[in-house]
This record gives C-alpha cells, structure tokens and sequence, in this order.
C-alpha cells in the first residue's frame, strides 16, 4: 500500500533562485520544473532552539528546517558531536568531530532533513550520486525511512563505503571514470521515474548543516575566530556560513567566522577562482587525490561558496599529496582518526595559523574506518 503526502496547505520557504517558483507541494524536483533553475532558501535560516529535553540533537533546532508541520523526524541521533581542544603552537585549535556522527561523517546532518522532506513527501524510491560519504548516509536515512535508494559511485571509491552503503540495503552503480560520470548517470537514469535526492541540487540539507554552528556557538559561547574545513560541492560551507549568520541575526554573537575552505591541489576549483580567475577552470582537470571526498571538479553552488567565503574575509587553500599524507599521520597521532579528505585541514591550519584568528575550529568530516 503506497503511503499518502502531508497535506499541501504549508507554504515553502524553498523558492527557485531564478524564477521565484515555490518548491511544489507535491513531487520532489531537483530543479524548477518551470524554468530549470535551482533551489534555495527565499529568506535567511532562523536560529530558534527548542526548549532543553524537548528535542534532542539536531532536532532541538527543527523551527530552522523546510519541513511541513507535523512531519515526522528521520533520525539515527545525528548531531551534537565533541568538540576537542587542542594547543597548536601556542594558539587555541578545536576539532568538531563530525565524523562521529551515526554512519561517519558530517552528512548525517543534512541527510536527515532530506530523508524526513522525502518521508513527508511519501516518495517510496529515490536516486543519489555519490563518491562515498553522501551515499553511505543516504542508504542509512533512507532504510530508516523505508525508502528504496539506488546510489551512482565512482569505481574508485573507497571500498568500505561502497560495503557500507550495500549493507543498509542500497542498489549500487558502479560508474567508470572520474566523480562526474556518477554525476552524468544518475541524470541519465531519472528516466525510470525515481527522485533524485540529491545532496547537491536540493537544498534541505543546508539547513541541517547549520546545525554544527550553533552546536559550536553553544560549546563555546561566542563565534569562532575561524572555521577550517574541506570543501567539495560546499553544502557544509554554506550550511556554516549561514548558521553564523543566523546567530548574528540573533544577536548572540557579533561577527561571524572566517572560513578557510581547504581543497586537494589537483582538483580545486575554487582556490582556481580565487587566485587566477574563472577564466581558468575550462583548464581545470579532475585529478585522482587522496581526499576522494572533494573531488568535485564543478560546484552547483560555485558564486554562493565563493560569496560566503569573501563576506566572512575568510580564504581558500589547495594542499597537495604530500601535504594530505603527512596531515592524516599527524592528526592520528593527536587521537583524531579520519579519513584523508578530512586530513587536508591540517596542512591547511599550519600555513596559515599564524594569520588567521582564534579561536580556531576544524572540522573533522569523515571517519578513518572509512578509507583503505
């Protein structure tokens, strides 16, 4: 027996970056069906914490996510993950262990909001890409909704998450060549009538992302002085970026982080743009790299990443091989196991420590069980 969709009187805060269309209340686009733009939100995300032990987790700030009333919570207890101090040469460094999170990284955050629209939406089969992290937390979200995935990967990824991602109960496609041909194929099969759940094109996810800083707000009482973090499509920049912004709205802080998005040399896009122009990506090869997590060779949200990060006067730093290697040894020997995507904010934090202000917080994405 197929399950009904909440009613349709709830007006979306989702609205088409080009043409203004609300996101419809029935189906589930991954672009305007009007004009074939993409979707954000219409107005700023609200912080808006719910009273302590209402809620738990993520969930304690639900008033900030696109969900209609009465939806119900898809869930594994995502959020609410340690915040570790360290003394980096002499300055005062934080790492947001995301990658504790239920299936090992910090997508948890923004999967469970895109599996609760998906839930409230009845939608029964759904399509994502994937080069390993997005994938694994959808297949789990997505069994704990009920919802069958089917997930596009590269064939290179990380054999552990592809096992990951089967054991939830997924239908894989395994797509030869580089991250984009995933991309390219998960398009190609929409054909068949599945909704693409993308973490990239829709926007729920951004919201659930805020979530870490106001978590990172809460432990530290007051805004950091700066954020480190890998960056591939950006959902987390973005979902960073406007969680600050929502508790300067707020007024519980008075400035806004500095984000330093960290990116592997041989696939940076945006450290391309920020220093040579956009005249140069045309050149730009998506190079194999370690940190297979950011392979991402052409951001969605390119103009908005590079936006927030110019508006907190924060940076965009490419590492190289070496550098990762070196980082993901580094950090293991300070107790913090994770995978190599997450280890190129090392380097990232000890080039430019002496510049950037403090406090300063790291993010950890993805767990090392997660990597050959």
């Amino acid at each position: 027996m197929s399950r009904k969709p909440m009613g349709n009187s709830w007006s979306s805060p989702i609205k088409c970056l080009d043409c203004q269309s609300e996101f419809p209340k029935t189906g589930f686009p991954h672009r305007c069906p009007e004009c074939g733009g993409v979707y954000d939100f219409a107005e700023p995300l609200r912080y808006a914490p719910g009273a302590s032990g209402s809620e738990r987790r993520i969930w304690r700030y639900r008033e900030t996510f696109p969900l209609p009333p009465g939806a119900k919570s898809v869930t594994l207890g995502e959020g609410n993950t340690p915040l570790v101090s360290y003394q980096v040469r002499g300055r005062s460094v934080y790492f947001k262990c995301e990658h504790l999170n239920p299936t090992g990284s910090f997508k948890d955050r923004g999967t469970a909001i895109l599996a609760s629209a998906l839930e409230a939406q009845a939608i029964e089969r759904a399509v994502e890409d994937s080069s390993g992290n997005a994938g694994a937390s959808f297949a789990a979200y997505a069994a704990r909704a009920g919802i069958h995935a089917r997930i596009f990967i590269p064939s290179y990824a990380s054999g552990p998450k592809r096992l990951q991602m089967e054991a939830y109960g997924a239908e894989i496609e395994r797509i030869p060549g580089p991250r984009s041909a995933a991309s390219e194929a998960v398009l190609e099969a929409l054909s068949a009538g599945d909704t693409y759940a993308s973490h990239a094109y829709l926007p729920h996810g951004i919201a659930g992302m805020a979530t870490t800083a106001f978590e990172i707000f809460e432990d530290l009482g007051d805004s950091p002085g700066s954020v480190i973090l890998p960056v591939g499509q950006g959902t987390l920049l973005l979902g960073l970026a406007r969680g600050f912004q929502a508790l300067r709205a707020a007024k519980k802080i008075q400035s806004v982080p500095q984000l330093i998005a960290v990116q592997a040399k041989v696939c940076a896009p945006l450290w391309m743009e920020m220093i040579r122009g956009e005249s140069d990506l045309v050149s730009l090869e998506e190079g194999e790299t370690l940190a297979e997590g950011i392979r991402i060779k052409s951001p969605l949200r390119m103009r908005a990443l590079l936006g927030a990060i110019r508006a907190s006067q924060g940076d965009v730093v490419a590492v190289d091989e070496n550098e990762i290697m070196g980082g993901w040894n580094a950090l293991a020997k300070l107790g913090l196991y994770v995978e190599h995507t997450s280890a190129v904010v090392w380097p990232a934090l000890l080039q430019n420590l002496d510049r950037i202000r403090e406090p300063v917080v790291i993010i950890l994405t993805g767990s090392g069980f997660k990597s050959i």
